[in-house]
């Protein structure tokens, strides 16, 4: 189920909230837990099974790492197998097929594949058991005694599908105690509201064009340019979007979940770029991969190949594919280049620093968005007008007219300046009181226009449904 569909808006969504505040204060999390099973079952019930058997193994594995912990040998086995099993699951379920057509194509074997279909969103419940279970075996948390306290942190539907990965350490004291508010409420739907105007007017407007440019007959520089920000732009607005919508959701039943995104496409670097982009990401391997292998602590060989690591895992997080290794590494390159010479002369570069950073990112998800390795070359090259393409067509000039509001709208949107304009109206005076009346107004009138965008069945594609 989509947060941008009619059923979840109209259908779960008040069923959800209705059942949620009528239930006792115990209860709560129970009714959290029903309806979030339900809405990983809506779509393909038969994975609900692996989520389940994940969340068991994660509250077994945590009571008992608890139990052993005074005992090294015991505790190490009990999280060895808590950590196999996750990851052997997830590498069941999305990466079996990638070894075995790497494997055929090294080897010139043909090895049937298994053609196993990827569960929604378990490369973020997996990476919330993971955390779990190796908090609890640091002593940083205490394992978790109450079943239901834990399937619903790991299950809440909120973050379910699109994060962000919330860490057990962070919300533990809101799963036993927390406060519900009318102000709350509206600040989430607030949030809820403009998360999904992100995703329907923004990021399915832009897809449109992505679309449109991979079936085009004749294409061009200019056209290819125009792909390659307009999907820059997408998937910005698409996960965006999507964090918001859980972080307001989150507000609404008196979660408090982490930040996700903070303005990325302002900054001055790739280092930059990746303290804002999916933070929750950044810091878990982080803080579960990079640290334990050694960080920064380590001689200057030792440390590069962290960062190699780390971002090949960062890019295969992402999909079972070649070009995300590849996307991964590009990377990893960047910000040792960075580390090692260039972050100094960007800091005081001024504007050259954005374009830089803006241009290495555009580049990145071309890459990215790639079927194949030779296919991302490919899309590179167009961009500097390989194989003879000509710098613009007819069809390019109708596009780019059509879409020119949207990339006006889009481009202003990745910045703060919305935001600060809107404080600047709420921070007191005759202005305050303005937005107080005018915003849920707003905010009714938004609504009623992405019902529309769904209603006529606009196109609603969710980029991370892969991940």
């Amino acid at each position: 189920m989509l947060f941008s569909s009619i059923p979840f808006l109209y259908y779960f969504l008040p069923a959800v909230l209705l059942a949620y505040f009528a239930a006792p204060r115990r209860a709560k999390n129970a009714v959290l837990l029903l309806f979030s099973l339900l809405f990983y079952a809506w779509g393909e019930p038969k994975y609900i099974v692996f989520m389940v058997a994940s969340i068991l193994q994660g509250y077994c594995f945590g009571r008992l790492l608890e139990k052993y912990h005074a005992d090294k040998r015991r505790s190490k086995l009990c999280l060895t197998a808590s950590v196999l099993f996750s990851l052997l699951l997830l590498g069941y379920c999305k990466y079996a097929d990638f070894f075995l057509e790497s494997f055929n194509a090294v080897t010139g074997l043909s090895v049937p594949l298994l053609r196993v279909t990827l569960p929604i969103g378990i490369s973020f419940y997996t990476f919330q058991i993971l955390s779990y279970v190796v908090d609890v075996y640091r002593g940083t948390v205490r394992a978790q005694r109450n079943f239901i306290n834990l399937a619903a942190y790991i299950a809440m539907f909120p973050q379910l599908i699109a994060g962000p990965i919330v860490r057990y350490a962070d919300i533990e004291p809101q799963l036993t105690e927390r406060r519900h508010s009318l102000r709350q409420a509206a600040a989430g739907a607030q949030r809820f509201v403009l998360g999904l105007a992100k995703k329907v007017l923004l990021a399915n407007v832009l897809y449109q064009l992505i679309t449109v440019y991979k079936q085009s007959s004749q294409p061009s520089v200019l056209f290819t340019w125009m792909y390659a920000v307009a999907y820059t732009l997408h998937i910005y607005f698409d996960f965006s979007g999507y964090s918001d919508m859980a972080i307001g959701l989150g507000q609404i039943f008196g979660f408090r979940f982490a930040e996700n995104f903070n303005y990325p496409y302002i900054s001055r670097s790739i280092t930059e770029f990746w303290r804002r982009w999916h933070m929750s990401l950044g810091t878990w391997f982080r803080d579960y991969v990079y640290i334990p292998l050694g960080g920064n602590r380590v001689p200057a060989g030792r440390r590069f190949f962290n960062i190699l690591v780390v971002w090949m895992l960062t890019g295969l997080w992402h999909g079972a594919a070649w070009n995300f290794v590849l996307w991964g590494l590009f990377f990893a390159l960047l910000l040792l280049v960075e580390k090692a010479f260039l972050l100094g002369w960007l800091q005081n570069a001024g504007a050259l620093s954005h374009v830089y950073t803006l241009l290495l990112v555009v580049l990145s998800f071309v890459i990215f968005d790639a079927g194949s390795i030779p296919e991302a070359f490919s899309r590179l090259g167009a961009l500097f007008g390989a194989g003879g393409l000509p710098f613009a067509t007819a069809e390019t000039l109708y596009y780019l007219r059509s879409f020119a509001v949207v990339f006006a709208v889009a481009v202003i949107g990745a910045t703060p300046l919305p935001a600060r304009l809107a404080a600047r109206l709420t921070d007191g005076g005759m202005g305050s009181r303005v937005m107080t009346v005018a915003s849920p107004l707003v905010l009714a009138a938004l609504l009623a226009v992405i019902t529309a965008y769904l209603v006529d069945g606009s196109f609603n594609p969710f980029l991370y449904f892969r991940f």
